[in-house]
């Protein structure tokens, strides 16, 4: 399949980037993890054209070609972009899928606006403790995000790189890996402002109150795989299913599979 159709919609911090499959398949919104972009669904994107869904990805605000946000953004901000890309595409209710951050977003989504929302499949939700995001935010986004400096050396960027191919395969994903470090730089604001957004969010509160149809969607290697199954213990009657294989990159490292999974519990 060829690339999805790319475009721009008038959302409340400024333009909107999103990619759309197009056609009259189950619209199926999707909101990537952070700090990378709608790029994440690259290869599934086509799998679930074919399997009848219409795949609309959406770069959240500040990271991709989305503008960012006038302020340290939060998770509740991130999600109302989502409604202008809907209303843009004239789209009236959609099922919603988002991975890690983008889990978080989707899940305010469905508070803020239920109305808009058919389905909800958290890939990889995170209902951290206060304690569990304090040290989170600690390790990543003050230790290594905001701390991250340009040196003129360019070795900013090999350390980026070698941090992130420890979740790949060093045999074949270089190519992958330089495209995730590339998106990682490339927003027009501070990429730390993902993860600082997800662990200031309590996902464990959005959880309580969600009502609508759900599946909690993680695979073996996920490192926050931990927390699908806390899920799992809060809302018993939600959907669970565990993919075979993959890290944090399940669209890329077991797409067919991950496919398979979203469109089975979407068709119901």
């Amino acid at each position: 399949m060829k690339r999805p159709q790319r475009g721009y919609a008038a959302g409340p911090f400024g333009q909107v980037h999103y990619q759309d499959t197009g056609g009259d398949g189950i619209p199926l919104i999707l909101c990537h993890q952070a700090p990378i972009t709608s790029r994440q669904y690259d290869n599934v994107y086509g799998l679930l054209k074919e399997a009848g869904c219409r795949a609309v990805g959406i770069d959240t605000p500040g990271f991709g070609m989305s503008d960012v946000t006038d302020f340290v953004p939060h998770v509740e901000d991130y999600a109302r972009a989502v409604p202008a890309v809907m209303d843009h595409l004239g789209i009236k209710q959609a099922d919603m899928l988002g991975h890690h951050t983008g889990a978080m977003i989707v899940s305010e989504v469905a508070i803020q606006f239920p109305d808009r929302v058919r389905n909800l499949i958290m890939n990889g939700p995170g209902p951290f403790s206060e304690e569990e995001r304090k040290d989170w935010m600690e390790g990543i986004v003050e230790a290594k995000e905001k701390t991250f400096t340009h040196k003129a050396d360019g070795s900013h960027l090999s350390e980026a790189y070698v941090g992130r191919m420890a979740w790949m395969d060093p045999e074949k994903d270089t190519e992958l890996v330089t495209r995730y470090i590339v998106e990682q730089l490339q927003g027009f604001g501070p990429f730390w402002y993902g993860h600082h957004a997800a662990f200031l969010y309590d996902h464990a509160a959005s959880i309580a109150k969600i009502k609508h149809r759900t599946m909690i969607l993680t695979n073996s290697g996920d490192i926050i795989k931990p927390q699908a199954e806390k899920t799992k213990e809060l809302r018993p009657d939600w959907d669970y299913i565990e993919i075979e294989g993959g890290k944090i990159d399940p669209m890329d490292q077991v797409p067919e599979e991950w496919v398979a999974a979203v469109v089975k519990f979407l068709k119901g």
